[in-house]
């Protein structure tokens, strides 16, 4: 009798006679998942130490920097908020704060919005590989090459102005690069060129992770074109375009590489942003505490922005 009991009660709870372990769901979990929780601190910590060591104590150490005077050499002498309440009377910065937003708009909805027109456009048709190749070419050029290159095109005697000129078209003799904001409207252009394809390619990617059957059953229902889109494929490929979006924004916060090679943040300034301002003041001017003060607002911004963004498009996804 003992021994049948025993059978039974085995046979009724298999995992415990095997040695595994109930999660509170009543699965049962295999026995390694009980060794690995155990050692997960261990696991972690490496991580734990290299983000660390590499992001947050050097943004403390800025931190701290941007309280007092410092110019490389000797030691930093602390400020208080100095350094940032020269933030507020400087006019330069105040330029920089706009031609960042500039570039937070039309980096986001150029680039974005051009290559998932490019991506649905080039999708299900024959060839539709080869036709976005294009796309992609200049995505693998650095962003200092790139400012080079379109540094020469857009400069007075440049060949684009010669271009409209021979085509009589207006505009012929126009600088591009001389007057603000139209200089920044300019390397906005040429930033998105270069990000149009990876947009394009991400979006591909998400229309190709689309399930076929809510797009079968909504045209059999009549649905097609912008209804189609705007209904069905628009609302599937959401999440993609949270990260889309997400990466664009972070990028053209602290766009740098392009502005410095095609026009240093000139003339005058003019074309800064606040990357640009803040290694104007650390590695030309020898400010490194007022530069480290726009170095904090950079990474306040940008990681607010971020938080707000996510943090909005996420909501939605839960809603």
């Amino acid at each position: 009798m003992t021994d049948q009991t025993t059978a039974l009660r085995a046979k009724a709870s298999p995992g415990r006679a095997r040695g595994g372990r109930r999660s509170g769901g009543g699965r049962r979990l295999p026995s390694g998942f009980a060794m690995y929780g155990r050692f997960r601190p261990a696991y972690l910590t490496p991580a734990v130490l290299f983000v660390a060591v590499l992001i947050y104590l050097p943004f403390l150490w800025t931190a701290y920097l941007s309280l007092t005077s410092y110019d490389g050499l000797g030691s930093p002498k602390f400020t208080g908020l100095d350094n940032y309440r020269r933030l507020l009377q400087d006019e330069a910065l105040l330029t920089s704060i706009r031609n960042t937003l500039l570039w937070v708009a039309g980096t986001t909805i150029l680039p974005v919005g051009l290559g998932l027109l490019v991506a649905v456009l080039s999708y299900n048709i024959k060839g539709g590989a080869w036709f976005r190749l294009p796309f992609l070419i200049p995505y693998a050029m650095s962003g200092a090459g790139l400012g080079l290159i379109w540094g020469f095109i857009l400069q007075p005697d440049g060949m684009a102005n010669q271009v409209l000129t021979f085509l009589g078209m207006p505009g012929g003799h126009a600088e591009f690069l001389r007057d603000g904001p139209r200089n920044t409207l300019a390397m906005i252009v040429v930033w998105a060129w270069q990000q149009l394809g990876v947009n394009m390619l991400l979006f591909v990617v998400g229309l190709q992770s689309i399930p076929r059957a809510p797009i079968e059953a909504a045209r059999i229902d009549g649905a097609s074109g912008w209804q189609l889109f705007r209904h069905v494929i628009w609302p599937l490929m959401r999440p993609l375009t949270t990260v889309v979006f997400g990466l664009a924004l972070v990028a053209s916060l602290k766009t740098f590489d392009i502005v410095w090679v095609m026009t240093q943040g000139g003339p005058g300034r003019t074309s800064e942003t606040l990357a640009v301002t803040m290694y104007r003041q650390v590695f030309v001017a020898d400010e490194y505490g007022y530069g480290s003060a726009i170095a904090v607002l950079l990474t306040t911004v940008t990681g607010l922005a971020s938080y707000l963004y996510l943090r909005h498009q996420l909501g939605k996804e839960g809603s």
